[in-house]
């Protein structure tokens, strides 16, 4: 019985807490469209770049900005994965190269792109040491 209490927690506090990360840039436009909400277009390396991985397990993996990120932001991570095993689908892959182009032709890792619901950029950043809320803070510096 104790058993089902733990799992069942878990699974309640992972679905409270999950992030939704939209399967496509696409997706992620419409859904910013229809829900009058900024796009967050996250560049990252996932598997080797340092500051993405921080980036990562401080921000977009703290409980503050899971919630507050469900209520105010729509997500989509373009992933450059290098290591073969964690390649990405073709179509995705090529996704991610156009959205570089368009938003990242410097190629900055982390970058992240704060949009508007049509898809024009209000800001700009990197990683920044700091705690949730202040990251979410300077998000939100963009919104107008």
């Amino acid at each position: 019985m104790k058993n089902f209490v733990v799992l069942i927690f878990s699974l309640f506090t992972s679905v409270l807490f999950a992030q939704d990360w939209k399967e496509s840039y696409q997706e992620a436009l419409a859904t910013a469209e229809s829900q009058d909400r900024p796009l967050i277009l996250v560049f990252a390396g996932s598997d080797w770049c340092g500051p993405c991985i921080k980036l990562d397990r401080q921000i977009w993996q703290s409980s503050e900005f899971k919630a507050y990120s469900k209520e105010n932001y729509v997500l989509y991570k373009a992933d450059f994965p290098r290591k073969k095993a964690n390649q990405l689908p073709e179509g995705l892959a090529t996704q991610n190269d156009e959205l570089a182009e368009k938003y990242n032709s410097k190629g900055y890792f982390p970058l992240v792109v704060v949009l508007d619901k049509s898809g024009a950029v209000l800001g700009k950043m990197g990683y920044l040491k700091n705690s949730p809320s202040a990251y979410i803070s300077h998000l939100n510096s963009f919104l107008k």
